[in-house]
């Protein structure tokens, strides 16, 4: 289901209605998806955009030459430390072979602290309409919060 302000037009073709138009990808459009959805983000010094879902940081990242590339990273909240690394190795060998979003890896920090991210990428060269934009960063989203759920369970 389209969040409020983007009006699902994709079974109106028959009936005189016109398609949403693709654009290309941007930074406006996804601050406007998420200002849809009510989100809370900000950017960063880098143009980035970025947010806190359930204390997970949620990064919209514009990769590829032209920007045409959308990743949407997850940094679950709970940390762990380098012992650790083999069981969470085994986690996301577990959740990408069970899973198609998001894609999940181990990051090792630079003071020796490991958490796990979950990343999306869809290539949107041809351009993307509001309504599919808005399905790829609720499906992200979504998704990337239920990884974090599940690292976080590991914990306990």
């Amino acid at each position: 289901m389209p969040s409020p302000g983007f009006q699902d037009t994709s079974d109106e073709p028959t009936s005189g209605g016109q398609l949403q138009t693709l654009q290309p990808l941007s930074h406006e459009l996804i601050a406007s998806v998420l200002d849809a959805r009510d989100y809370s983000f900000h950017t960063d010094e880098d143009g980035d955009i970025f947010g806190k879902w359930d204390d997970n940081l949620i990064y919209f990242f514009r990769l590829g030459n032209a920007g045409e590339l959308l990743q949407i990273r997850t940094m679950a909240a709970t940390t762990f430390g380098i012992d650790d690394v083999p069981r969470l190795y085994a986690f996301c060998n577990e959740w990408n072979h069970d899973r198609l979003w998001p894609k999940a890896f181990v990051h090792v920090n630079d003071d020796g602290s490991v958490r796990v991210c979950g990343e999306v990428i869809t290539d949107l060269e041809q351009g993307v309409t509001p309504a599919q934009l808005d399905q790829l960063v609720n499906c992200g989203v979504s998704t990337g919060c239920q990884m974090a759920d599940a690292v976080g369970e590991l914990r306990d």
